[in-house]
């Protein structure tokens, strides 16, 4: 017994000039008392430590669902106006009333022997890159930025004086301008004219075929001018203020878009687990992660590793280092030892590219030690065993 005391002296020997045993042996990553010190003692500098409460979770989630959404924005916009523009083709149609006949002659009604109107269709029209279109008799006729009637008047009002009683008819034969772009993950990218009715956005995506993955990991994106919104497509289709009308021009981008987060520590699985865009709570990601390991898992030491908005934190310092998009770093810790916190957990909103950490519990960093002493000893006293019988 004197040999083995000497013996793990000397193994403990190199643990000590290394500093505390539990510090110098193996592990996945900090402890709950060390996180708490380095906070505690500003080694951590720039970075908040808060603890996970039901108010907090639930204002975060709160935040979360207030999102700016597609009806915040474009809510108010209505079916679009439907204008013509420069590359648009029309038909158009002049009635003419008997007996005059200014673009072509009469035809006779043989049961009554009285002409009867004739209909003159002019070749396919385009509107020229100036906006304006060519009519027999009737001149130059604007039409970019006019509706079909509007043109038809036109014609009609020039025509007066030449034809007799003229009646017209414009009518859409290609649109050029009039259209939404659709693009990303769908079946096929198409350009999608609109028309009176007006489209709104899954009008859209189903022109396109519909998406190639899964509903749950996938987003719309509304690109309007030089304004860009997007919001996941479960959302869209679950609230029918999200399918806003679409506008001439806007282009529709279909990601494929599976969030993510890092499981570290003494989980069931450690590695990177895809979630739906439309989120999902800090109990699903531990649930997913195969919950917590009994042998090793300090349940009150549950982190979460983020880069927030500080408009979201508490007394957040002005000096406090800030990524590009000005967000700051904060470390959120849960304790499952507390009932209540099970709630919070239900509400804690999980974000893309956040890491969960599950530290160690103390009895868990004293067995590891005590096994690897056993590791080393018991081989030396099986020798002496056999060297003195």
């Amino acid at each position: 017994m004197r040999f083995l005391r000497r013996y793990v002296g000397w193994l403990l020997l190199p643990l000590a000039g290394c500093g505390t045993y539990p510090d110098s042996l193996p592990s996945a990553g900090p402890s709950l008392e060390l996180i708490q010190k380095n906070a505690q003692e500003s080694q951590i500098p720039g970075i908040q430590l808060l603890e996970v409460t039901a108010p907090l979770a639930r204002s975060l989630a709160s935040d979360a669902r207030l999102a700016p959404s597609f009806a915040q924005h474009w809510g108010q916009a209505k079916q679009p106006s439907f204008v013509l523009g420069p590359g648009d083709v029309l038909e158009v149609s002049i009635w003419e009333a008997p007996p005059a006949s200014l673009f072509g002659a009469s035809a006779m009604d043989l049961r009554s022997g009285a002409a009867t109107a004739r209909v003159s269709v002019l070749p396919g029209q385009m509107v020229a890159a100036d906006g304006t279109i060519d009519v027999p008799f009737a001149g130059t006729i604007n039409a970019a930025g006019q509706s079909t009637s509007d043109v038809q008047n036109a014609i009609a009002q020039r025509l007066k004086g030449k034809a007799n009683q003229p009646q017209v008819v414009v009518r859409m034969l290609q649109n050029a301008t009039s259209n939404v772009t659709v693009v990303g993950e769908v079946s096929n990218s198409v350009r999608m004219p609109l028309t009176a009715k007006g489209e709104r956005l899954l009008d859209a995506l189903a022109a396109a075929g519909g998406v190639r993955q899964p509903v749950g990991k996938m987003s719309l994106q509304i690109t309007r001018g030089e304004q860009v919104r997007s919001l996941p497509l479960e959302r869209v289709i679950a609230s029918p203020a999200e399918n806003v009308f679409l506008q001439p021009g806007d282009v529709v981008t279909a990601f494929h878009q599976p969030f993510n987060l890092t499981v570290l520590g003494a989980t069931g699985v450690n590695r990177e687990l895809d979630f739906e865009v439309q989120g999902i709570s800090l109990a699903q990601a531990l649930g997913r992660a195969g919950g917590l390991q009994d042998q090793r898992a300090d349940a009150r030491g549950i982190f979460i590793f983020r880069f927030e908005d500080p408009a979201l934190l508490p007394d957040v310092k002005p000096d406090t280092p800030r990524t590009a998009q000005g967000k700051v770093p904060v470390v959120f810790r849960l304790d499952l030892k507390d009932p209540a916190s099970f709630f919070a957990a239900q509400d804690f909103p999980m974000r893309h590219k956040d890491v969960v950490y599950v530290s160690n519990a103390p009895a868990a960093e004293l067995q590891k030690f005590l096994n690897i002493v056993g590791s080393v000893a018991g081989p030396v006293l099986t020798l002496r065993a056999v060297v003195n019988p």
